[in-house]
């Protein structure tokens, strides 16, 4: 993984953090024993449990890498004493597309960003069309639905 800043907010952070732990205290362990009990199995040549038990193992310790790795270059969005006249990471920003029902999305790093849930990542094309602007500005994107346009209509 490279050494690009990873941007979280402080809940974002802590998860990562548990994730970690979990991994490495209970998931490492119950791999650990699921490869144990398959290899009292019997030839592990032939045997689709330890196969198995040992995808998931590397499964694991990959994402435990790339935890790591996150967490060593994670850089915290801070929420207090943000910019509310122009989108920023950590903005909320509520926004209509070409004169439709609003939609308000979360600006967060690309580790937190889950659309569903209102949270868009700052590497999106929306997000990256947004940094910079401000209330009443338009932005247009070109997506694979064809070209879109949204407006800023509130920050907080």
């Amino acid at each position: 993984m490279s050494e690009q800043p990873i941007y979280v907010t402080r809940d974002g952070l802590k998860k990562l953090e548990e994730e970690l732990e979990h991994l490495r205290t209970v998931k490492r362990a119950q791999v650990a024993q699921r490869l144990h009990d398959a290899m009292g199995e019997g030839d592990i040549d032939e045997n689709a449990e330890y196969d198995d038990a040992k995808n998931e193992q590397s499964f694991v310790e990959g994402r435990i890498l790339t935890l790591e790795a996150m967490i060593k270059n994670a850089v915290l969005i801070q929420a207090e004493g943000k910019r509310r006249d122009q989108v920023v990471l950590g903005s909320t920003v509520t926004v209509s597309e070409d004169g439709g029902e609003p939609e308000t999305y979360h600006l967060v790093g690309s580790a937190e960003a889950d659309p569903r849930q209102g949270r868009i990542s700052n590497e999106s094309p929306l997000g990256r069309a947004l940094l910079g602007k401000r209330v009443g500005e338009k932005v247009t994107i070109s997506a694979p639905a064809g070209t879109l346009s949204f407006q800023i209509i509130s920050i907080r």
